[in-house]
């Protein structure tokens, strides 16, 4: 019988929860033992191969390439997790949604204090920005939610044992309480 797959996608954000993942430290092996890692930046493998059964992401969506790889991977993903603060909530990199775009790149190319000569980007091989930093839940449909930035190794750990198990996470009050 196969192995159930696990995808990780990252966005934008500090990939602070890709490293609480790695923070599972030795159980990492039993995670080995139990499921095939799909397509992951842990992995570096870039494509998916055929549906996998989770697929965690962590990050805002914050522009076109952001955009198309969530719903790339809601579409290959039977469970998606949103993990950490900026897949939940856009996080830190949603601060920029409190001004807008055009103003944001002006501050940043071509007014800023230690900005001379400046231009705005306009590579087509860099992202097109989006309007403004969106959680991943208002472009696709999260099954389940990991709070915390980033959520804890022992979080991580939890949900993932259940969901593989077969039954909803019920996480304690202390894996997701945040001082």
């Amino acid at each position: 019988m196969a192995k159930p797959r696990i995808a990780t996608g990252h966005f934008t954000g500090c990939f602070g929860c890709h490293m609480s993942l790695l923070d599972i430290d030795e159980r990492i092996l039993d995670l080995v033992d139990i499921v095939d890692f799909d397509k992951s930046p842990i992995n570096d493998k870039k494509r998916f191969d055929q549906p996998v059964d989770i697929g965690i992401v962590e990050g805002g969506i914050s522009n076109d390439e952001n955009l198309e790889f969530l719903l790339e991977f809601r579409k290959n993903c039977k469970i998606l997790i949103a993990m950490g603060a900026c897949a939940i909530t856009g996080g830190v990199p949603s601060m920029r949604n409190t001004v807008p775009l055009r103003e944001c790149l002006e501050e940043a190319y071509l007014n800023g204090p230690t900005v001379e000569g400046g231009i705005i980007p306009n590579d087509p091989d860099i992202p097109v920005l989006l309007d403004k930093v969106y959680p991943c839940h208002e472009v696709v449909k999260i099954d389940y939610f990991l709070p915390g930035c980033p959520p804890s190794a022992d979080t991580l750990w939890a949900a993932l044992t259940a969901l593989l198990s077969g039954q909803e996470p019920e996480l304690p009050y202390e894996l997701v309480k945040y001082d």
